[in-house]
């Protein structure tokens, strides 16, 4: 019969015959060379015989143990490591210790991945809160203004254009925080392309300023540009894009700036990138919201940013857009000190 290495009904099978033969061997040399009698050889015989029986069991429990255990190992590295792994030489007096480490960093992968569960969910439910709290909003006040014109506040000259003012300008906001998902969504699947092109941004930073003058007026708040390099500021980037996180950055420190304070955009020259700052000495963000303050509708200051309008999703747009740039954006602020968001841009091939 042939032995399989590590087949263990084989094993004991084997260990039978072994025993047997060596049962016979004992009885036949007792009986021949001793003049014991017939119980002293049935006891030897029920000794070897036990012994036998006793390491047969032995290690067949033993390899059977062994090899589910192993088993079970490979199923832990397959799930794991993936398929190209599963033809993985186990190391036999390791097994146990393997299974022990595997079974426990599974355990703590799972418990991760339950974790960033619980927060997806508990980041979708204040999501969709927020999304339906913005949308309520201007939904409610042109509900109330339709609801007075039908009720005869049409004909009367003293609120009629009012409130259809008033209408016209809460339905501009609703198309803007759709429009802003929109964007938002596009840019998060990838569909939303990006027009990389050579341009000055010192000329893009002036064309920003021009378009923000008389917002930053009603503020009087100044708007200043610096060039920190010794040479023009030409990057590779998407112009209408990188416009868009100009206005939002400038829009966003001219409504918490302090009013005749200044909002300042500087350039500098990092070797293998510009960096861009956008600074004001406005209010500041509290240090507990600097983590989200990149989150879609995430206010850190809910009731005072509503009445300052906006729809939420700057910032947000903002970070989507850099990113999209293969680009990073910090922010750094401290209370009653002001805020700067810093953000890099490729520099332009010189070949260009």
């Amino acid at each position: 019969m042939r032995i399989v290495p590590g087949n263990p009904r084989q094993l004991s099978v084997f260990i039978a015959i072994v025993m047997a033969v060596i049962d016979f061997v004992i009885s036949f040399v007792v009986m021949k060379f001793t003049s014991a009698d017939s119980w002293v050889v049935a006891l030897v015989l029920a000794l070897v015989t036990f012994t036998g029986i006793f390491i047969a069991l032995w290690y067949t429990l033993n390899r059977f143990i062994y090899d589910k255990i192993r088993l079970i190992y490979k199923s832990i590295r397959s799930t794991k490591l993936g398929m190209h792994e599963r033809r993985r030489v186990v190391d036999k007096g390791d097994v146990i210790e393997n299974v022990r480490s595997d079974v426990e960093q599974w355990t703590r992968e799972r418990a991760n991945e339950i974790e960033v569960l619980k927060q997806n969910e508990e980041f979708r439910r204040e999501f969709i809160g927020n999304v339906s709290h913005e949308l309520k909003t201007p939904i409610t006040t042109i509900q109330g203004y339709v609801l007075t014109l039908i009720d005869g506040g049409l004909h009367d000259d003293e609120i009629n254009m009012k409130y259809l003012q008033r209408t016209a300008k809460n339905i501009d906001r609703l198309i803007n925080i759709v429009n802003d998902l929109d964007e938002i969504s596009k840019l998060e699947s990838g569909t939303m392309k990006m027009n990389f092109v050579t341009f000055n941004f010192s000329t893009l930073v002036k064309d920003v300023f021009e378009f923000m003058e008389i917002k930053a007026e009603k503020r009087r708040i100044v708007l200043d540009y610096k060039n920190h390099s010794d040479q023009k500021i030409i990057v590779q980037a998407d112009p209408d894009r990188i416009r868009q996180v100009l206005i939002n950055l400038i829009d966003n420190s001219l409504k918490y700036g302090n009013r005749f304070g200044s909002t300042i955009v500087n350039a500098y020259d990092m070797d293998e990138y510009y960096l861009i700052e956008v600074s004001d000495n406005g209010i500041g963000i509290d240090q507990a919201d600097l983590p989200r303050i990149f989150e879609r509708f995430y206010r850190s200051e809910k009731s005072r940013s509503r009445k300052l309008g906006g729809t939420g999703l700057g910032l947000a747009i903002v970070k989507h857009i850099i990113e999209a740039h293969q680009q990073t954006i910090h922010v750094r602020s401290k209370m009653d000190v002001g805020t700067t968001f810093s953000f890099t841009l490729a520099k332009a091939d010189k070949n260009n």
